[in-house]
């Protein structure tokens, strides 16, 4: 390489250089956004991580058949209370929405009572199901403001 090449690309290679240097220097800097950690689209599951997590430490006192973070369904297996083993419930949680609303929480149950040894379906109170949701989003709430004020 000649002396004359090597003085007309000097001044290229340091103009290129300087530019990805002031490129890099931008993404070095002290200031980043703030995630806001009560945000609902922060997470890595498909709905509110509130509500997810409030729903599972609800019902971790029965068998779970399934529980799909993506999907936001929590289906538990048939539960019969040790003091009240005539009865028996299964729940099923649906959380629709990634913001924490009490709209975006659903909660269905199904009751069975014993008749004759057999299991018979049995209606299950409207108060029933609304004080279950009640106490979901009690929970996320709780969760929301710990998260916050850590």
């Amino acid at each position: 390489m000649s002396l004359i090449e090597t003085a007309t690309r000097r001044p290229v290679r340091v103009a290129l250089a300087c530019a990805a240097l002031a490129t890099l220097a931008a993404c070095g800097g002290r200031e980043r956004p703030q995630a806001d950690l009560a945000a609902a689209q922060v997470n890595t599951i498909g709905v509110n991580s509130y509500l997810w997590r409030s729903a599972l430490e609800t019902f971790s006192f029965a068998p779970l058949l399934q529980a799909d973070a993506m999907g936001g369904v929590i289906i538990t297996d048939w539960y019969a209370n040790p003091q009240n083993p005539a009865e028996r419930v299964k729940v099923t949680v649906t959380i629709l929405d990634q913001d924490l609303r009490a709209d975006a929480l659903r909660v269905a149950a199904s009751r069975q009572v014993t008749q004759s040894g057999t299991w018979v379906d049995a209606p299950v109170q409207a108060a029933t199901v609304q004080k279950l949701e009640d106490i979901i989003l009690t929970r996320a709430r709780e969760l929301r403001r710990q998260t916050l004020s850590s």
